[in-house]
Parts: structure tokens; sequence; C-alpha cells
């Protein structure tokens, strides 16, 4: 079925050919089906939002196709995005869990499919399927693994330059790139988004780039930001 968005949607997560690869999704026959029964699947548009830091969990929100932000805000209003989320991944599942507020604000980056399941209706679940409760809790604890790995390596960095190479590496390695001689990254973000996300101004991330330019470390094409010289950047990246 293709949506509104330019999507092909599936509408069954039981003829879904990705779900092998992806861990939450992999269930046993039995809890996939019970899944299945509970979940509603829906096609957003870019920059939609799913739910709002603050408000109080209606259920969590499994990514199926497309990418979203996941943002925090301050009381004096800057932004910071903690989180880009690929296929595969659950949103909002610990306040779903806890029944406290949201903690973040997510936002779709493109066209997206979600599968939404209702509160009440995904702690029945988890009560009535031992596998599904692993599922969560490997999630959980793959969050948390990644959330202090991700602190670690932007929050203890000196200096925006650093951050930035550390993220450009970053998406390099998840976008199976970084073996190549110039790895190429499909940029999506803007440059106050990418700002947002390492804690500085769009001035200083458009200005960071145009020195890498410069120095024949990375070239654009289009929204493609090629790696010129993985070298120097990880040189950046690693400058103490």
């Amino acid at each position: 079925m293709i949506s509104p968005y330019g999507m092909e949607i599936v509408e069954s997560c039981l003829t879904c050919k990705l779900r092998a690869d992806r861990s939450f999704c992999d269930l046993p026959p039995t809890a996939l089906q019970a899944f299945e029964d509970i979940k509603y699947a829906t096609a957003y548009p870019q920059k939609a939002v799913l739910f709002v830091e603050g408000q109080l969990p209606r259920g969590i929100f499994v990514l199926c196709k497309g990418r979203v932000k996941l943002s925090i805000n301050s009381p004096s209003g800057r932004t910071v995005i903690v989180k880009l989320v690929e296929p595969g991944e659950v949103l909002g599942m610990s306040a779903t869990i806890s029944g406290k507020p949201y903690q973040v604000t997510a936002e779709t980056i493109d066209p997206c499919q979600v599968n939404f399941v209702k509160r009440d209706d995904f702690l029945r679940f988890l009560k009535d399927d031992v596998e599904a409760c692993f599922k969560v809790a490997e999630q959980l604890s793959e969050k948390y693994h990644n959330a202090c790995k991700e602190a670690g390596s932007l929050g203890l960095s000196h200096s925006a330059a650093e951050k930035l190479a550390k993220l450009l590496l970053e998406w390099s390695l998840k976008n199976g790139e970084s073996h190549k001689a110039e790895p190429r990254l499909k940029l999506r973000l803007t440059h106050e988004e990418i700002a947002q996300m390492i804690g500085t101004s769009r001035e200083t991330v458009t200005r960071l780039f145009a020195e890498m330019k410069k120095r024949q470390i990375v070239r654009s094409s289009g929204s493609t930001l090629v790696i010129r010289n993985t070298a120097a950047l990880r040189g950046i990246a690693n400058h103490n």
C-alpha cells in the first residue's frame, strides 16, 4: 500500500521482510501475532510531532520507516537534539512503562511509518509475554549504554570542532561507509539542527564546515557530504 507521502506502507508485522534485522520486532510467532492485534500503523509527513516533552504517555511508537529526531528544551528556550532515531527503534518506551511524562519531543525528519500501541495494551502485552519483556529489557539496556557512550563522546570533547568531527565519523560508521576511501553522508539536517546536536551555534557549524572544505577534508555535492580525508577528520576528533 502506498501512502500519501510516497512511502510503501507495511500493513502487517507478520509479513514484514525487515523484521528479522530489528531486535524488538523479531518476536516469536505467538507474541508477534499478539502485537499485531494491538498496534495501529500510521504514516506521518516530514516535521510531524509524535509526542511532546512533558506530555503524559499515550503509548509507544515503533519506527518502521523514516527517521525521527528527539529533542529537549531548556527553560531559556534553547533546543538540544539528543538522538536521531533509525527504523526498528521504539520511542516513548520508558515513559510508557513508568507512567511518567515523555522526557523528549519526537519529530519526524522524513516521511515515516510508525506503529503505535496504546499504553494499557502495551503493558498488558508485556505482562502476558515473557519473551516480549526480554526484548524491552534489551532495548532499554541498549538505550542506556548508547546514551552513556554519546554523552562521553560529545560531552567530554573540548571544542565544537571535535564534536562535529566525532559526529560525522559516527554517522559514517552507522551508515556502513567508514571502510570506504571517501565515505558519503546524506545530510538531511540543517546546520541549525547539527548545532543543536553538538551544543553550539549555527554560525559555528557553518564556519567549521567551511574550514574543513578549505582544508579538503570534506566536500559537498548537493545534500551529500563526502569525507575526502578520514585521517584528518579523526585527527580533529581526537585532538586534546
